[in-house]
This record gives C-alpha cells, sequence and structure tokens, in this order.
C-alpha cells in the first residue's frame, strides 16, 4: 500500500497552493521565511536547489511526521539570475533585460518523508518579444511582476508577450508538477494515491 503522510507545502505563494489544488491534492500551507539571496557564483540550477532544500528543511523540523514540499523558482538570463523584484524599478529593470530574449526558468524541488530528502529541477525556455519601456512601466502598473522571479507572470498578462515556451508550462508558474510527481516515487510515495484513492480498487 502507498504510504500517506500528510502533506504540508512550505510556501506561502498562492499560485502553488492553486496548482496542488487543480490536482486535488490534499496539503497544509506553512510558509518557511527562508531568505532567497542568490549566489552568482552558483549555477541557477544550484541556487535553486539550495534555497528549496533551506525552505524545506526549515519546516520538516517543525512538522517530522509529514510530507514536506519545497520549491524555489529562478530566472536566468545571459549568465544573471532574476529573483522576485524588489520594487518596480528593479521589475522594469528585469522586465528590460529579458526583452527580445530566450531566457530559462529553473524550479529547484524538495520533498522529504521520515528520514529520506530527495531534489531534483526543471527546467523551462522562454522567448519574449521585444518590450518597448512604455510598455514594461505599464506591465509593471498592474502590480502582477512583484512578487514573482524575472517578474513576470506567464500565467496572467505576460501571457501576451511571452511568445514561445519551451518545456513544462507548469514550472514557469513555479511548479513543475510532472516533476514533482516523478521526485516523489523516488521517496515511495505515488500522488494518485492521494488524487484517486479509489483507482486500485477493480
Amino acid at each position: 500500500m502507498a504510504m500517506k503522510p500528510p502533506i504540508v507545502l512550505a510556501s506561502q505563494s498562492p499560485r502553488r497552493a492553486a496548482l496542488l489544488q487543480m490536482i486535488g491534492l490534499p496539503f497544509a500551507a506553512l510558509p518557511s521565511e527562508v531568505s532567497e539571496t542568490l549566489d552568482p557564483a552558483e549555477s541557477a540550477e544550484a541556487n535553486a536547489v539550495r534555497l528549496a532544500r533551506a525552505k524545506g528543511d526549515k519546516i520538516r523540523a517543525l512538522r517530522p511526521e509529514a510530507l514536506v514540499l519545497a520549491f524555489d523558482t529562478i530566472v536566468e538570463c545571459e549568465g544573471r539570475l532574476f529573483g522576485k523584484p524588489e520594487n518596480d524599478e528593479a521589475a522594469v529593470e528585469m522586465l528590460r533585460m529579458l526583452s527580445g530574449t530566450t531566457h530559462r526558468v529553473v524550479s529547484g524541488l524538495y520533498a522529504a518523508y521520515g528520514t529520506r530528502t530527495e531534489t531534483a529541477y526543471e527546467v523551462t525556455r522562454v522567448t519574449f518579444d521585444p518590450l518597448s519601456d512604455d510598455l514594461i512601466r505599464a506591465y509593471v502598473r498592474t502590480g502582477e511582476p512583484l512578487d514573482k522571479s524575472g517578474a513576470y507572470a506567464v500565467q496572467g498578462r505576460a501571457a501576451l508577450f511571452a511568445s514561445r515556451l519551451e518545456g513544462d508550462y507548469y514550472n514557469v508558474v513555479g511548479l513543475p508538477l510532472y516533476a514533482l510527481c516523478r521526485l516523489l516515487l523516488r521517496l515511495d510515495i505515488d500522488l494518485w494515491s492521494y488524487i484517486a484513492p479509489q483507482s486500485a480498487k477493480a
């Protein structure tokens, strides 16, 4: 029988919560309050996994009986790493640098249950149209970019200028669902046991 410990999402992100709700996964959200400082000496992948692990380890200490899930998403463009903008002007500068580029969205994944932990990362390539300063500032005035890595939400208004996406769309939103499913199998946990409990009955 598949293990079914309670699930704790180490995040206050409404987008990650919405994606787990979308697949019918029962969970509790418990923000980890970890500083998301990026290390420019590390790759985007290493930063994302390190930060996801830091978030998850903090909640794991509080809820040792639970299956703890944690994530971190970083945008990388021409060797530069972008987390969440601190203010409107920082968002404007990020979007200027992403304008007309194909950049990478990298999410680190962390899962822990009992004494075991697993990590992984997922990468998606996103191409932006060239963006005028007027368009960038109009977008920033909507307030949408301020709590988003790379200062945009592809599931929101940024869909109007994200012309191409190569890879997992949900990764760009902040939680790569397929990669999560595969990661949990390494912990001997099957998500289908939570979201389709009758499927095993013939």
